[in-house]
């Protein structure tokens, strides 16, 4: 068997940490500089005028409440295996948001949260990974439903809500099936076995959460001269988070997906399609670019020893 040396191995993770780095700003600025939707001479135009150091300051503010209350929540949710630190918690969130940046569904997010554990902990906390993001898809499909009909689309709301229910349906007469030695009902016992407060705190974070990031999207639209009733707006966002949550995509092309929905949905409440665009990207760079630029960070001091190799 072939030994390899500690600073070898050192050197190896050094280079794949940088290269998730590289990768991760490589996505960022291609989707930048290639985007030709983007009038920046517009967007400019429209700043000098709407310009606000207490508008940016909360804006800013609501960016980082979105992603402390995703902190709080792993932090809740991680306890389950070992209590750590907010600061450690960060750490995690942020490194693991680096890494997932760029893997289909953020699949990334969830080895990058497990590389903090002991190995014989993986599959716990990819379970309550599953939990943490769980929540979110789900207040995201629960107030995305209520928009919806807000909106009229009646009939695409009741055939989402037939398909949950089908869902459900077929998941109660298959619970006790094994795939690869896993059933659902094994997994309605995991979520029981969990303490109902950690549960509870995942739902009102999740909920908090979600209640920041959608005002925020709001408050752009309201920055950018949209003067359209709250309900509507409203309504419209929800409906866009819906939609981009149930379509599988990688992360970095979350930022198109949920553009073009963004475009078409608000363009039907008469929102010229350049603001949209600008509206959907300063969203994505306020609330992705921004965690990943500090996320970079603890990805390339993450530590050789923590590693199971």
């Amino acid at each position: 068997m072939i030994s390899i040396s500690h600073k070898a191995k050192q050197f190896g993770v050094f280079i794949i940490k940088l290269l998730i780095v590289i990768a991760a700003f490589y996505f960022i600025y291609h989707e930048l500089a290639n985007n030709s939707q983007l009038d920046w001479n517009k967007f400019l135009v429209l700043y000098r005028k709407n310009q606000s150091v207490a508008g940016i300051s909360f804006l800013l503010f609501l960016s980082f409440c979105n992603r402390y209350f995703e902190i709080l929540k792993w932090q809740n949710l991680a306890q389950e295996v070992k209590v750590i630190s907010k600061l450690e918690a960060t750490k995690q969130v942020l490194a693991a948001l680096t890494l997932g940046v760029f893997t289909p569904v953020g699949v990334g997010e969830y080895v990058g949260k497990a590389l903090y554990f002991d190995k014989k902990d993986t599959k716990k906390i990819v379970f309550l990974n599953l939990l943490c993001n769980g929540i979110q898809v789900f207040v995201t499909g629960v107030f995305g439903l209520i928009g919806m009909l807000v909106l009229g689309y009646y009939y695409w709301s009741a055939l989402l809500i037939l398909s949950c229910f089908l869902v459900l349906l077929i998941s109660f007469f298959t619970k006790r099936i094994l795939i690869q030695g896993h059933s659902i009902e094994n997994f309605i016992s995991r979520i029981n076995a969990i303490p109902k407060k950690i549960h509870h705190n995942n739902i009102l974070l999740g909920l908090a959460r979600y209640l920041v990031f959608s005002h925020q999207y709001y408050f752009l639209f309201v920055a950018f001269d949209v003067n359209l009733p709250y309900v509507n707006l409203m309504a419209s966002i929800t409906t866009v988070y819906l939609l981009a949550s149930i379509i599988p995509s990688f992360q970095f092309l979350d930022f198109a997906l949920k553009g073009s929905l963004a475009v078409y949905f608000f363009g039907e409440l008469g929102v010229n399609q350049w603001i949209t665009v600008f509206v959907t990207t300063l969203m994505w760079f306020l609330n992705i670019v921004l965690p990943v630029i500090i996320g970079s960070y603890y990805v390339l001091i993450f530590k050789l020893k923590s590693v199971k190799l």
